[in-house]
């Protein structure tokens, strides 16, 4: 099984970056859009895992302890640079809580030899990805350089106001999987687990 623990988001935001991407995905035809019913905040990534290691996971998990929090949908921008951008996102501001569960997640997967992520936690939510099917992560990879993947949405998205797409609790968090399908990935949430 393919695994991953995220964050779900309310269906009114999901709802409000729908129509955002709608009216905005035919300034990057070439590109690979999410389906928005897809979109969650990855707080780490885990991989193939047999049906015995996940449940050792969820054990792992179900150990956290972390409190609600509050989250905000607004703003975009693109990975690694504008100029060299691979992925169009949304931006996620929260106070320290949601870094604070990552790191925890983080934590208690590495006790069962899951490895540590190597970079800093950075939430977004992934609208498209440029052609060419190169890595959907934030930093620098090899091969990175000016392309014009974005360039109609970036100079579209200038003129107009920075979206807004609102708050929510986030009160529990989510073990899925994840299946690769034609036409991308669907996701299945596995187990839940509760911010009190």
């Amino acid at each position: 099984m393919r695994i991953f623990i995220a964050l779900d988001i309310d269906d009114s935001i999901r709802e409000r970056i729908r129509r955002f991407m709608e009216g905005v995905c035919g300034f990057a035809p070439d590109a690979r859009w999410v389906r928005p019913e897809g979109l969650h905040v990855t707080l780490k990534f885990i991989g193939e895992k047999s049906p015995e290691a996940v449940e050792t996971i969820k054990q792992a998990l179900s150990t956290i302890q972390a409190k609600a929090f509050q989250v905000t949908f607004r703003a975009y921008g693109f990975f690694p640079t504008a100029k060299s951008a691979r992925v169009f996102w949304v931006g996620i501001e929260s106070e320290a809580s949601l870094a604070k569960l990552a790191a925890s997640i983080d934590e208690a997967t590495a006790a069962l030899g899951i490895p540590r992520e190597e970079h800093s936690f950075n939430p977004h939510l992934t609208l498209a990805r440029g052609s060419g099917g190169r890595s959907g992560a934030p930093g620098w990879r090899k091969g990175d350089a000016p392309n014009r993947s974005f360039h109609i949405l970036q100079e579209k998205l200038a003129g107009l106001p920075t979206p807004e797409f609102g708050s929510m609790a986030a009160r529990e968090f989510f073990l899925y999987e994840s299946q690769l399908m034609r036409g991308g990935s669907r996701y299945s949430k596995m187990a839940s687990f509760p911010l009190v």
